[in-house]
């Protein structure tokens, strides 16, 4: 292991040109089943204020208005829950996203509550480059691939991707959602524009291991490619690493997603959904490290840091100490 991370911090500092890190906080939890996702942000800010660390003073920070308020209201779609509100977030972020994208030499950290904004992250993407291919290298328990024609809970953290698919899967189609949800549906899964805003064969997985059959159907129906902790582990990250941007060589830009439950259960304590069986702190630091190696990657969002689940902030320490190493390197 010490050998592969040698080779690829070596790769950090012969591939990448120098880029400017910008900040973007989308504080909202309107897509999470449980309470606290919203506080993620600031308590990886708080994190950073802990260690005297002057990051979020250094870097540009735009925050995104969220629209939490709707956790209020009385919940009239229930296959997609509070889907008016998250249509609004993601404007908001699709907007700012393509905006700080456009810029030269940028590299796009978003810290996100739940990871139903996501979506919101691609659609700005692909508004920024529109006639881009973009690959996407999604670390995570779950595929994120259900709509409102499938969901078993109608959160929208489990759709981000089947969004960025523009992917309703109607033939597993299991609820019929009302015409008020069909409508937002629609309309989000355009933000970015009229077409799909990635392509399934621009699409890597890794740590998926919680699937529902309507999801499983679609990985199979795609032929989407999921690398299990067992081969990361076997194969060792460094040949993961390489494997994957070789299966992405004809992306323009790549997006990097990373929710914490792609970590074992008992390091993301701090998190709406925990999983067994997944990567250790320091196999999630090397992985992203020599994902952001390649000068194609241009965006790394984190999401699920809930501090209300957690215990002495150690989620938002741990997912800033990744922060703070990562950014050191990218702006080399």
């Amino acid at each position: 292991m010490k050998k592969s991370f040698t080779l690829i911090l070596i790769l950090l500092t012969t591939c990448i040109s120098a880029k400017t890190i910008k900040i973007l906080e989308v504080p909202s939890e309107i897509g999470a089943d449980k309470r606290g996702a919203s506080l993620g942000p600031r308590a990886i800010e708080i994190a950073a204020i802990n260690t005297n660390s002057d990051f979020f003073h250094q870097h540009a920070t735009t925050k995104i208005e969220p629209e939490n308020q709707a956790l209020y209201l009385k919940q009239t779609t229930p296959y997609a829950k509070n889907i008016n509100a998250f249509a609004k977030v993601m404007e908001k972020t699709s907007t700012s996203v393509a905006q700080i994208m456009r810029e030269k030499n940028t590299f796009l950290i978003v810290i996100a509550g739940d990871h139903s904004t996501a979506a919101g992250t691609l659609a700005g993407m692909k508004k920024a480059f529109p006639k881009q291919r973009i690959g996407v290298i999604w670390i995570d328990a779950h595929a994120d691939l259900h709509s409102p024609y499938t969901t078993p809970s109608g959160n929208l953290q489990r759709m981000p991707v089947a969004i960025a698919l523009s992917e309703d899967n109607h033939l597993k189609k299991k609820n019929k959602p009302d015409s008020e949800t069909i409508v937002l549906w629609e309309k989000i899964k355009e933000i970015g524009g009229p077409n799909r805003n990635i392509q399934p064969s621009d699409l890597v997985y890794l740590t998926v291991r919680d699937k529902d059959p309507q999801e499983e159907f679609l990985m199979r129906k795609y032929n989407l490619k999921n690398y299990p902790l067992e081969d990361i582990r076997g194969k060792g990250i460094e040949e993961v690493i390489s494997e994957i941007l070789r299966r992405l060589r004809h992306c323009d830009v790549i997006y990097l997603s990373f929710d914490v439950n792609s970590m074992n259960s008992p390091i993301s304590q701090g998190t709406d959904t925990p999983a067994a069986n997944g990567l250790t702190k320091k196999e999630a630091e090397n992985l992203l490290l020599g994902f952001c190696a390649s000068p194609k990657v241009r965006c790394l969002e984190f999401a699920e840091v809930n501090p209300l689940l957690d215990q002495q902030n150690q989620m938002a320490e741990t997912i800033f100490h990744m922060i703070h190493a990562i950014s050191r390197e990218v702006e080399k």
